[in-house]
Parts: structure tokens; sequence; C-alpha cells
């Protein structure tokens, strides 16, 4: 790994890299001798270590971004998006985050909240937004997310979302308990 190279894993478009990622950016095969020259630059300083694997330019990362990157496919979802729209009213320090997997987990001081959704869910890409180095839920989508693995959430304004789009998202999770519990929400 050259010089240029650390060039170039500084101009990446993303805040937050993985080890993976470095590998084919860098077209590197041998991973021991990349993984000794990324903890050079984290020793000196040039890079920052978050995590195992994971890397950031510098701490001023964006913590989204990391969200999707511990587990992927991942992205940011319900409670996160519901509280940013004005869904919920509640407050919260987590970072709620759909993936293959659930887990609670603490990285770099925050707390991140992966809850487990099917494969045929989370791989959708139907109401999932690319905001460039990570993908967010829609409020549309974040509310289904909520309901399918929720039954008695309680929400405290759903002025904010389009049943419409609710309804064209629907069909994704297959599940007549969410279609019955969206009609007696919205009062169709």
């Amino acid at each position: 790994m050259k010089r240029s190279d650390i060039s170039r894993i500084l101009r990446f478009k993303s805040s937050v890299f993985t080890f993976k990622e470095v590998s084919i950016a860098l077209e590197v095969k041998e991973s021991e001798l990349l993984r000794r020259r990324l903890n050079y630059l984290v020793k000196k300083g040039e890079i920052y270590s978050i995590r195992k694997g994971i890397y950031a330019k510098d701490k001023n990362y964006d913590k989204l971004e990391l969200a999707t990157k511990i587990f992927t496919p991942a992205y940011i979802s319900f409670e996160t998006v519901l509280a940013r729209e004005g869904i919920i009213f509640q407050y919260y320090n987590k970072i709620f985050v759909a993936s293959y997997k659930s887990k609670e987990m603490e990285c770099d001081n925050q707390v991140f909240l992966f809850k487990k959704i099917r494969d045929n869910i989370l791989n959708n890409p139907m109401g999932i937004k690319d905001e460039g180095n990570y993908f967010i839920a829609s409020k549309e989508r974040a509310f289904l997310d909520t309901l399918y693995l929720n039954k008695d959430y309680y929400f405290d304004n759903l002025s904010p979302l389009d049943l419409e789009k609710i309804n064209l998202l629907l069909p994704i999770y297959n599940n007549k308990r969410m279609v019955k519990q969206v009609k007696d929400l919205f009062g169709d």
C-alpha cells in the first residue's frame, strides 16, 4: 500500500468505511498487509478506528452511516425516522436500524438498536431513500416497519403520513393484521 493509496482512502465519499470496502477499492489481495497498514494509519492519526474492521476519516463521522455499516444490509428506520418526522414525540438517544439480526450495541459512545425483519422486507427498496452513504426509510416505511414488529405501538401524530404511500407499501409485508391496523388507525 503506497502513500497514494492513503490519499484515495481519504477521498472516499463516505465518512465511514470498512476493511472490505478499502480492500476492494484498492484491489488489495493480501489482507494481512492491508490490516497492518490500516493499523499503522490509525496509530499515526491519519484515520480513526471506530471498531474492528470499521474506520472513519476522523472523529466527525456520520453516525447514521456507521449504523448501516455495522451489519449489512441495513437501513435507518423505526423510532429514529418516526421522531425525526414528528410521528412520535418521544426522544431516543439510540439509532434504530432495520437489519437481518436483532442486537443492541454501543459503539463509540452511541447506542445502536438493530431490529430483525424478514429478508424479503429488508431487501425490498420500496420506501427506502438513498442518502448517498446510507439508506433510510421514508416516514411511511418506518411507520409500517414499526407496525410490523409492534402490534400495539402508539403513534402520537399520524398527520404527516401519506395514506396512499402506506397502501402502496403494505403488500411488501404480506400481513393481514397490518392491513386491518392501518384501516383502524386511519378510519378507512
